[in-house]
């Protein structure tokens, strides 16, 4: 059973109803603990920023245009370009922001990162659980320098090599697929940033053993049954019932940590001035 597929599955049904879909921005930021985190290192680069002058924010993988959306809505100086590879993401995503009062904020637009066409500056650039799927990750860094202003940031989101990507034995089948790579060295991804000109200022593990359990029940066993059958929907309420409140204390527990290892790795580069 592979959690892509699902999650495809998932977006096709949400984006036919605005309100559903935004149910669902707020249970992604609620249930997935890299959201935690993303959006903790935004408001920390972006709450400095003054409210008359623009902020430009590139969202390089949008996926569902949650981060795009969530950037959109918590600070109105910043105008998002948002981009995937994926044409069906951009205009689902699209068509669910053009009903929303922060449809002037995002732009969207069919693009390859290795081969970027956006145009900069841009003062942030969000990577979000994307370069795990690409295998030119050094292409990518190197349109990310040319892009970002100087003193601009990109925060990187991807699993680690400690366990990232639901690494299982080999004779067993992984949960999560479409990855070109199972998970980052912390050392090798700041060295490849390092070579594209772009200083890393911030390396944590996400997902300790905190986490990493809280990912197990609010959101592995739940796509399980659902890989399982469709009919186990009616069963999630009662399941999130029980499981909600110690997957939330967890994932709480794990950002107030300092994870020596975890599945996941977040990164924050800067480009110097």
């Amino acid at each position: 059973m592979q959690y892509d597929p699902i999650k495809d599955r998932i977006g096709r049904l949400v984006g036919r109803y605005p309100w559903l879909h935004r149910l669902f921005f707020g249970a992604l930021n609620w249930l997935f603990l890299r959201a935690w985190y993303v959006q903790r290192e935004i408001r920390r680069l972006l709450a400095d920023a003054p409210a008359q002058q623009p902020v430009r924010v590139l969202d390089a993988g949008t996926g569902f245009g949650q981060y795009a959306y969530f950037v959109a809505r918590a600070f109105p100086q910043a105008r998002v370009r948002a981009v995937d590879i994926k044409t069906t993401y951009v205009e689902r995503a699209r068509s669910f922001v053009e009903q929303t009062d922060v449809a002037s904020r995002i732009d969207w637009a069919v693009d390859d990162l290795t081969d970027l066409q956006s145009a900069g500056p841009f003062d942030l650039i969000l990577s979000v659980d994307v370069m795990e799927h690409i295998e030119d990750d050094r292409a990518v860094f190197r349109h990310f320098q040319r892009v970002l202003r100087p003193g601009g940031h990109v925060i990187i989101n991807t699993p680690s090599d400690q366990g990232g990507s639901d690494v299982q034995a080999e004779d067993e089948e992984g949960f999560i697929g479409e990855h070109v790579r199972d998970g980052y060295n912390r050392e090798a991804l700041e060295r490849k940033l390092r070579d594209a000109g772009l200083e890393p200022v911030k390396s944590v593990y996400t997902y300790g053993e905190y986490g990493s359990t809280a990912w197990r029940w609010l959101i592995k066993r739940p796509m399980q049954l659902l890989g399982a059958t469709w009919a186990s929907v009616v069963l999630l309420p009662l399941y999130y019932l029980a499981a909600l409140p110690v997957g939330l204390f967890l994932n709480a527990r794990d950002l107030a940590a300092e994870n020596e290892t975890g599945t996941g790795l977040l990164v924050v580069a800067r480009k110097p001035t």
